[in-house]
Order: C-alpha cells, then sequence, then structure tokens
C-alpha cells in the first residue's frame, strides 16, 4: 500500500474512532436511576466500557501507525523488520507485526 493512501486510511480510521469513542462516552453519560433496570444498566454499562476499551486500544494502534508513517517505518514488521504483507495492510492498515509475529504475539497473551 502506498503510504499516500496509508495515511489517508489510518487518518479517516483516526477520525472514526474519536467520533464513536465519543457517542459511547456521551451514553455513559446518560442515567434515568430506574431501579428496575439497574440490573440491565450494569450489562449496558459494561459492554460500553469493553467498547471503549477496544476503541481506545485500536485508536492507539493507529496513532503508533500514524508515527511510523511519519519515521519511514510504516509496512516493516516492529518485531522482525521484515515487510507486513500488503494484503494484511489493505486489511489492517494499523498492523505493526506480520502475520507470524502477530501470531506469536497472541499466543503470549
Amino acid at each position: 500500500m502506498d503510504v499516500a493512501t496509508a495515511r489517508m486510511r489510518l487518518e479517516s480510521m483516526l477520525h472514526e474512532l474519536d467520533r464513536s469513542i465519543g457517542v459511547l462516552r456521551a451514553g455513559t453519560d446518560r442515567h434515568d436511576g430506574s431501579s428496575a433496570d439497574a440490573g440491565a444498566g450494569l450489562t449496558d454499562a459494561d459492554r460500553t466500557r469493553a467498547m471503549l476499551d477496544a476503541a481506545g486500544r485500536q485508536r492507539t494502534a493507529v496513532l503508533a501507525a500514524l508515527r511510523r508513517l511519519d519515521d519511514g517505518g510504516y509496512g516493516r514488521c516492529v518485531d522482525c523488520g521484515s515487510a507486513v504483507p500488503d494484503g494484511r495492510l489493505e486489511a489492517r492498515p494499523e498492523a505493526a507485526r506480520c502475520v507470524q509475529c502477530q501470531s506469536r504475539a497472541e499466543r503470549r497473551r
């Protein structure tokens, strides 16, 4: 993937993530105080918190990818230094690792 396309996609992703995070945060501010819905509210709050956490992690990955674009490291695996396949970057422009290193990183979790 060329650098201009990658930057455009990453900046678009960042904009959408910021918008989604804003909407999710605004939703956590609303609470009607109904005790009948307290159990459902906890589940909704937990779900919203999980979505905020996931969006925050993806936002961090997108910002890191933009930094790699700026410093010339975009498209290279942060672990082994080999090229990240174009297909992977097409699917996940924020990808920091080649498929093999990503698999190893996920197994370590």
